[in-house]
């Protein structure tokens, strides 16, 4: 019998299923991190739309849209109605820290839109527009965060033109009341 070609044999083999094993190993871990990858996409877009939608039925309201009988449960329905808890909730679970607290930054600012809202401030009063901004600007720093983390990329209210996130240097209102 010849031992070189038993142990050549079994090296080989011993290589084969080593390899085998490693390579299975990365595909999953992979597999693992863009599904990661993608469900943590799909949650920070489904975050800020549920924001969007509550803002912008806050705006309806204060902009006397429907004229509500009751503009505190009209602004409690609006955050309830947008769904904002339970996304809130799964991105607490599956963001970056950078992201959570940023998104938790937006919907406190939010939260504080729809108190200003329902106890009456109107689209064009100081009270409105003095948590209108700080919530935009809040928008902007978690769609910069989102952006840092998954494109490795950031920007800048320059590249529209802009000179701050918050809007206030766009808002008629706010440059009235200068």
């Amino acid at each position: 019998m010849d031992w070189g070609t038993l142990v050549a044999t079994v090296s080989g083999g011993l290589i084969a299923i080593s390899g085998t094993v490693l390579a299975d190993q990365l595909k999953q871990r992979h597999e693992k991190a863009r599904s990661s990858a993608e469900r943590r996409r799909a949650v920070y877009i489904e975050f800020i739309s549920a924001a969007g939608v509550c803002h912008a039925r806050l705006r309806q309201i204060a902009q006397g849209a429907g004229d509500e009988v009751d503009p505190g449960g009209a602004a409690r329905a609006a955050l309830t109605d947008a769904a904002i808890h339970e996304v809130r909730e799964r991105l607490f679970i599956d963001a970056s820290t950078a992201v959570a607290g940023a998104g938790q930054a937006m919907f406190e600012r939010l939260r504080a839109l729809q108190r200003a809202v329902a106890e009456g401030a109107r689209h064009t009063s100081r009270a409105f527009h003095d948590v209108y901004h700080p919530y935009l600007d809040a928008v902007w720093a978690y769609r910069v965060a989102v952006r840092e983390e998954l494109e490795g990329r950031a920007f800048a209210p320059t590249v529209f033109g802009w000179e701050e996130w918050d809007g206030t240097d766009r808002c008629q209102i706010c440059r009235q009341g200068a």
